[in-house]
């Protein structure tokens, strides 16, 4: 009865032994034909942070942020050349954390009949939080304008580490509207553009908006600063050679310096590091 035993137990033990082997060498061919993770498999694997980008990929995520930018009001204005239009929008970025360093934008203008007359492309930027105007000018359209539509296109978002970011220290102070009574020229916007931030910037644009008493947009204009270095304090002046219909009772200003580019930047005293830290 313990040879039996013996036996049987011999056996046991001894197919236990062949299917330990057939399951290792059956491991091992799948583990050899397996093919190893990649960053061009289509699956979330390594050390990726999204499928086949991040971690030990080359590839960068694409950063996408949790809103998109809003248009809050779209127009245009005559600009005193015949045939041509100075078109805006004013958009808003509702997030916290996310810029964008490059969107695409596309002003369609109809006509009275909902058709489409011409379209104007640009590109902005825009910072977390930020509301701001976009401004075509000189737009050519041989039809009377009717309405404007501004559609987003393609945006490039960056993340900032915080919402403390520091942005440009730029004031536009003293501002003054004037009717031209003498001379060449209709009128004129006025102003003291003071830098009080610790940067040479190479260019900075100021857009100039004229608005009614009710607060409707009746004239457009612009004009741009170059190398206006650290505590420096310019005056500017923006010329209308036209009339324009309409009561200006409201000066706004927006100045913009696109932080994103390190050549926005004068080179006496920035490197080619970005403004920020996102």
């Amino acid at each position: 009865m313990n040879e039996l035993e013996n036996s049987k137990k011999k056996q046991i033990i001894i197919s236990t032994i062949y299917v330990v082997i057939f399951l290792l060498l059956t491991a091992g061919v799948v583990y050899m034909i397996k093919p190893k993770p990649n960053c061009f498999d289509g699956k979330l694997n390594q050390n990726e942070e999204k499928v086949d980008c991040g971690g030990v990929c080359e590839e960068k995520c694409e950063t996408v942020a949790e809103e998109k930018i809003k248009v809050e009001e779209v127009g245009y204005v005559a600009s005193g050349i015949v045939n041509k239009y100075d078109i805006y929008g004013y958009v808003y970025n509702p997030n916290t954390f996310f810029g964008s360093e490059k969107f695409s934008y596309n002003f369609i203008i109809k006509n009275n009949a909902g058709e489409i007359i011409t379209e104007k492309k640009g590109e902005g930027f825009i910072l977390p939080g930020e509301k701001k105007y976009l401004i075509e000018s000189n737009v050519e359209t041989t039809q009377i304008p009717s309405s404007v539509e501004l559609v987003i296109g393609e945006v490039k978002w960056t993340k900032f580490i915080s919402s403390g970011y520091q942005k440009p220290e730029l004031k536009i102070v003293n501002k003054n509207y004037n009717e031209i009574t003498s001379g060449i020229g209709f009128s004129e916007a006025l102003g003291l553009l003071k830098n009080d931030s610790q940067f040479d910037f190479e260019k900075i644009n100021i857009y100039i908006i004229l608005k009614s008493a009710n607060g409707e947009i009746i004239a457009l204009n612009s004009t741009q600063m170059n190398t206006v270095k650290s505590s420096e304090n310019r005056d500017f002046r923006a010329f209308w050679p036209s009339r324009f219909p309409g009561e200006v009772r409201t000066v706004e200003t927006q100045v913009d310096v696109n932080v994103f580019k390190s050549e926005s930047f004068s080179r006496s005293n920035f490197e080619t590091e970005r403004f920020q830290e996102y």
